[in-house]
C-alpha cells in the first residue's frame, strides 16, 4: 500500500512540474502559481526517488551503470548550458527589429523620459486575458530600460471593482500612477504610452498660442497650407494650443508657456509688438516663421523684424536657392532647400534627419550681438545653395544663377538662429514646478520659412521633430527634445495609368508569351 502511494507520489511530482511549465508559457497572468506549483513538484519527486533509494544504488553497479553515469552526465551539462542561457537571457534584453520604420524599437524620445525619472510609476493594464500580449511586448520595453517601471495586469472580467477603483470604463485602458497621479491612456502604441507617462510625470499641461490676425498659418482644417497636423503632434509632448489675437488682448495670456508667430503676410501693429517686447522681457518663450515676401515690391514686416533685430537675429531680404540636386530626389525644384547640418545646440542635438523648407529666407545670427544679447544658428543648408537677392528676377523669371557680386549670399546658408537671455523683468514668469526646475529665461527662435510644418511638408523625414524640438527647448522641457516614434510606413506602391498598363501587358501577354514561344521553339527542334 505504501509502495503504491509513494509510485503516485512520482506521478503526481511530474504533472505539478509539467503544470508549472504550462502556466509560465501559456497563463503569465497566474505567475503566482508558477513559482508553488513547481517547488511542490519537485518535492514530490525528490521524495520518490528517495524511497527508491535501493533501486537506485543498484543501477549504478556494473559495466551498464558506466555508460548510463556518462549518459547522465552529459545530460546534466546540457541541462546547466541552458540554464546558464536562459539566466542570461532573463537579465539581457536583446531584440533584433527588422522594420524599415523601426516601429517595435523604442524611440530616443520615450529613452530619455523613462531613463529621467525620479520615482516609481506603476502602470497597470486593464483587458481580458487573452489581449495582454499586445501590451506586454511594449511595456517590458520600458521596464528594460527603466527599473522605476512596474507593471501590473489586471482582467477587467475577473477583478471589476479594481477597474472600478480606477475609473476605467473600456477595456484596453493602460492606467499611469506617479507621485499620487494618475492619467489614462486606451492605446497600445508607444507614442500614446509615452504621451500618457510624460503627462503624469509633469503633473500639468503646457499650453502653446498660435498668433493670429495677420495672415498666419491657419490650426484648423487639412488643407495643405494649413497647421493643423503640427498643431495636433504638440499633444504628444503633452501641449495643449489655442488661438490669439494680440490687437484684442492688453498682455500675452498668463497660461501661455510658448506663443507663435507662423507666416505672418502683414506687419504686426506697433502695440502688439509691445505686448511681444512685455511678453519676453519677463520670461516669455517666442517662435517666428518668417517667410519672404510673397511678390517683388511687397511690403517687408519691419516691426515684427526689428523686435528680432533687438535680440541679435537677422532675417535677410532673399530667397534661398539650392542647386545640389538634393531636392529632386523630393520631386521638387531649386527653390526648396534641403538642409542636413545643423549647428551644436540643444534644439538639433544629436539631430540627424534631413528637413525641406519651400521658398525661404535666410536667418542668421548677428555675430556682434545687440543689446548684449547673443543668438546661435541653428539649421544650414548645402555650400551649394546661396540666398538669391533679386527676389524680382527669381519669381518672374525663374532664373536661378549665383552673383555674388550683385549680393547674393554664398552658401552654405543659415536658416535660423535662436537666443536666450536671463529675465530683466522685476515680474518675472511663475518658475516651472520641481525643486530641481531651471531657473525662467527668455527665449526666442526664428526660423525662415513656415512651409515646412505646414501639412503639406510634415512628410518630410524631420521637420515634424524639428519643430518640436524647438517648441520643447522653448518650454525648457530639454529632457523632450530628441527624435520621436514614427508610424509604420505605408508601403503601397501608388502606380499611374500608364505604368499599370504597362504592367498588365507585361505580366498577361508578353511573358506569357515568350515563355510559350520558347516552349514551341524547343517542340519544333525536338521533332
Amino acid at each position: 500500500m505504501l509502495k503504491r502511494i509513494l509510485g503516485l507520489l512520482g506521478w503526481l511530482g511530474v504533472a505539478l512540474v509539467f503544470a508549472s511549465v504550462a502556466i509560465r508559457f501559456l497563463k503569465p497572468e497566474l505567475q503566482p502559481w508558477y513559482s508553488g506549483l513547481a517547488i511542490a513538484g519537485l518535492v514530490c519527486t525528490l521524495l520518490y526517488i528517495l524511497s527508491q533509494w535501493r533501486e537506485v544504488a543498484r543501477s549504478f553497479s556494473g559495466r551498464e551503470a558506466r555508460f548510463g553515469s556518462l549518459a547522465v552526465a552529459s545530460i546534466a551539462v546540457v541541462l546547466a548550458i541552458l540554464i546558464g542561457i536562459n539566466w542570461l537571457a532573463s537579465r539581457r534584453n536583446k531584440r533584433w527589429d527588422l522594420t524599415a520604420a523601426k516601429q517595435f524599437t523604442l524611440s530616443e524620445q520615450t529613452r530619455k523620459v523613462l531613463q529621467g525619472l525620479q520615482r516609481p510609476v506603476v502602470v497597470r493594464v486593464f483587458d481580458q486575458a487573452e489581449n495582454f500580449g499586445r501590451f506586454r511586448s511594449r511595456l517590458d520595453e520600458y521596464r528594460y530600460v527603466s527599473d522605476k517601471i512596474s507593471v501590473e495586469y489586471i482582467d477587467v472580467e475577473r477583478r471589476p471593482l479594481v477597474a472600478n477603483q480606477y475609473k476605467v470604463q473600456t477595456s484596453g485602458t493602460v492606467v499611469f500612477e506617479y507621485d499620487g497621479r494618475t492619467e489614462r491612456v486606451t492605446s497600445d502604441g508607444e507614442q500614446e504610452l509615452t504621451n500618457g507617462l510624460i503627462k503624469v510625470v509633469q503633473g500639468k499641461q503646457n499650453k502653446v498660442y498660435f498668433v493670429q490676425g495677420h495672415g498666419e498659418r491657419p490650426t484648423e482644417g487639412s488643407e495643405r497650407d494649413g497647421y493643423s497636423t503640427i498643431a495636433s503632434s504638440l499633444s504628444s509632448d503633452n501641449f495643449a494650443h489655442d488661438k490669439m489675437i494680440l490687437a484684442q488682448q492688453k498682455e500675452v495670456a498668463a497660461d501661455a508657456t510658448v506663443l507663435i508667430i507662423a507666416g505672418p503676410t502683414s506687419d504686426l501693429l506697433a502695440p502688439e509688438i509691445d505686448i511681444l517686447k512685455a511678453y519676453l522681457a519677463r520670461g516669455g518663450k517666442l517662435l517666428v516663421l518668417l517667410d519672404p515676401p510673397e511678390k517683388p515690391g511687397a511690403p517687408e514686416l519691419d516691426n515684427l523684424i526689428a523686435l528680432v533685430k533687438d535680440w541679435g537675429i537677422n532675417p535677410g531680404t532673399n530667397v534661398v536657392v539650392d542647386s545640389s540636386g538634393v531636392g529632386q530626389m523630393l520631386g521638387t525644384g531649386p527653390e526648396v532647400p534641403i538642409a542636413a547640418k545643423y549647428n551644436p545646440h540643444p534644439i538639433t542635438e544629436r539631430f540627424n534627419l534631413m528637413t525641406a523648407y519651400s521658398v525661404a529666407r535666410s536667418v542668421t545670427a548677428n555675430p556682434a550681438g545687440a543689446n548684449n544679447r547673443f543668438a546661435q544658428n541653428l539649421v544650414e543648408t548645402s555650400p551649394s545653395s546661396w540666398a538669391e537677392t533679386d527676389i524680382k528676377e527669381l519669381m518672374t523669371s525663374g532664373r536661378v544663377k549665383q552673383e555674388t557680386d550683385k549680393g547674393d549670399i554664398a552658401g552654405p546658408v543659415s536658416l535660423g538662429a535662436a537666443a536666450s537671455a536671463p529675465v530683466t523683468s522685476g515680474d518675472p514668469a511663475p518658475k516651472p514646478e520641481g525643486g530641481d526646475a531651471p531657473k525662467p529665461e527668455t527665449r526666442l527662435v526664428v526660423i525662415g520659412d513656415s512651409d515646412f510644418a505646414s501639412n503639406r511638408w510634415l512628410g518630410i523625414a524631420g521637420n515634424r521633430d524639428l519643430f518640436l524640438n524647438t517648441v520643447n527647448w522653448l518650454a525648457q522641457q530639454e529632457n523632450l527634445i530628441s527624435i520621436r516614434a514614427k508610424d509604420p510606413e505605408d508601403r503601397r506602391i501608388t502606380l499611374s495609368a500608364d505604368q499599370d498598363r504597362r504592367i498588365f501587358w507585361i505580366t498577361i501577354f508578353i511573358i506569357p508569351g515568350l515563355i510559350l514561344a520558347a516552349g514551341v521553339q524547343t517542340w519544333w527542334r525536338r521533332r
